[in-house]
């Protein structure tokens, strides 16, 4: 058993209080954050076969907060400002899915996975963790933790009274989650399970102990007001600067309805206490008309006006959706300027700057090794790997880094016309164009995209101020547009976007 040096743990506690950084709450408000997720599973593991999976019986090293750590630089470096980590904590083994267990197979509340424990050194995973987030802080970033939605099937063994049941008195599982089975948040009469939050605040209690600056709350909205306004309350009372995310969308139904009859609305969450939640992107490749896209903007625009201090994330590649290259280039680098021109908080996962594809060569095939009673590498074709000890990230198109730092810098150079610029949906001649732009004293973001899949689109598009005189940079465009006063004619391929930044500093002068 390893050596715990409980003073070199405080030690490591007290320094990471000392770096200042942006209030990640206070980011979050400004759409400033631009979030980069990782595995820590994964993350600057050492495949030495380069086969894909990580197997220790082969000189494989896991993916761990020591490794990772030294990847932080380089993260620093692109303009990252918060590291979103998916979950940490132990997964079930039991029913399992994948080989090492889904990362949302929650096993522990208070425990970080023991297989996140670098070996070489008599650290703890918790004291290693605890280093991991003090460097993050020292280079200015903020980190947030996943608080997964249920528990896996071998904690509703060792805790059945934290778990729902059905009717005939079996744990229940969410939609096809078949590896999770639902908390029991309610008690019959209504009262919270004051058991179930117990554990919900040792979670916190661990957060807190990291000196992690927030967490995503996944599937926030399977749980009740009442139940965030507690977790959070308690959370604010020893942090007031700790920043709740929702994994929530308007549009999204209960996954969880044959067991949980309550569902949070959007605005319950954020009159709970959370910052932020995930928009309205989550199936953006099947929005195929302005009028779509249009809608999804102004219905968060209105739920935002209504809670000034809440904010939304760019979430339109997360580990639940497809690797946006499978749809070709004009895709993904449409996905890449939504991102980070949209009045939101920019959200990338890991892979995303290189153009993984999330495709693997033993996906579903039987394993070599296994940690779990799933004897096979499940995954689910074109997503990120949650289920298996996986390499780090492979770069199927390093080509892709430097437009991705391009969009980045954008952003960084430009936060205050994001931030405060007067953003408006503009008018187009072609219902599967979009365009819209975000105007300040001296200049006019403008963004144009296709939403065909398959044909090439011409479109007209009205700008208040553009003139040819006027046009300053063109940021992203296969074709240099056609200006004629205020009129802009674009020649679209399909799913392209353009990008254009205006000076307005002559017209104002006129």
């Amino acid at each position: 058993m390893k050596r715990i040096y409980i003073i070199i743990f405080i030690a490591l506690l007290s320094s990471s209080l000392t770096y200042a950084r942006e209030n990640l709450r206070t980011l979050f408000k400004n759409n400033a954050a631009i979030i980069y997720t990782i595995n820590i599973r994964n993350f600057a593991a050492i495949d030495s076969d380069s086969d894909g999976i990580i197997n220790t019986d082969k000189k494989d090293t896991m993916g761990n907060f020591v490794l990772a750590k030294e990847k932080l630089k380089d993260l620093k470096d692109e303009g990252i400002n918060t590291i979103y980590l998916l979950p940490i904590t132990k997964t079930g083994k039991l029913k399992a899915l994948g080989t090492l267990g889904s990362l949302y197979s929650l096993d522990s509340f208070s425990e970080i996975d023991p297989v996140l424990d670098y070996p070489n050194n008599d650290l703890s995973a918790e004291q290693e963790a605890c280093a991991f987030i003090d460097e993050a802080h020292k280079l200015d970033m903020n980190v947030i933790l996943d608080l997964p939605c249920c528990g896996s099937f071998d904690l509703s063994i060792k805790k059945p009274s934290l778990f729902a049941l059905d009717k005939n008195k079996k744990t229940l599982t969410p939609a096809d989650w078949t590896d999770v089975r639902i908390f029991k948040v309610l008690n019959d009469d209504k009262t919270l399970n004051k058991q179930t939050l117990l554990q919900f605040k040792s979670f916190i209690d661990l957060a807190l102990l990291l000196n992690a600056d927030g967490i995503r709350a996944d599937v926030a909205a399977i749980k009740p007001k009442e139940f965030w306004v507690e977790l959070i309350n308690y959370t604010r009372s020893k942090n007031p600067d700790f920043l709740f995310l929702a994994e929530a969308s308007p549009l999204w139904s209960n996954p969880a309805k044959s067991a949980v009859s309550h569902y949070c609305t959007i605005e319950e969450l954020l009159s709970s206490g959370f910052d932020s939640y995930y928009g309205s992107w989550s199936d953006f490749e099947t929005i195929t008309t302005k009028q779509e896209f249009d809608n999804r903007i102004l219905s968060n625009l209105r739920i935002l006006n209504r809670y000034k201090d809440s904010s939304i994330i760019s979430a339109l590649a997360t580990h639940d959706q497809r690797a946006p290259i499978l749809k070709g280039f004009n895709y993904w680098n449409m996905v890449l300027w939504l991102s980070v021109t949209l009045p939101q908080n920019t959200y990338f996962l890991d892979g995303f700057s290189t153009g993984d594809d999330f495709i693997y060569p033993y996906e579903n095939k039987k394993a070599d090794k296994t940690y779990t009673d799933d004897e096979y590498y499940f995954v689910h074709s074109g997503l990120f790997d949650i289920f298996n000890p996986t390499a780090p990230i492979r770069e199927k198109h390093p080509e892709f880094k430097k437009i991705y730092l391009k969009a980045i810098d954008f952003k960084q150079r430009n936060q205050d016309l994001i931030t405060k610029g007067d953003f408006k949906l503009l008018k187009t001649n072609n219902n599967k164009v979009f365009a819209y732009s975000i105007t300040t004293f001296d200049r006019e973001l403008i963004v144009i995209g296709s939403l065909d899949d398959n044909k090439n689109q011409s479109a007209v598009v009205k700008s208040n101020y553009l003139n040819k005189d006027y046009l300053k940079l063109i940021l992203s465009a296969k074709k240099h547009p056609k200006i004629d006063k205020n009129l802009i004619n674009v020649e679209l391929e399909p799913r392209e976007i353009q990008v254009y930044l205006i000076s307005l500093a002559k017209y104002r002068a006129m």
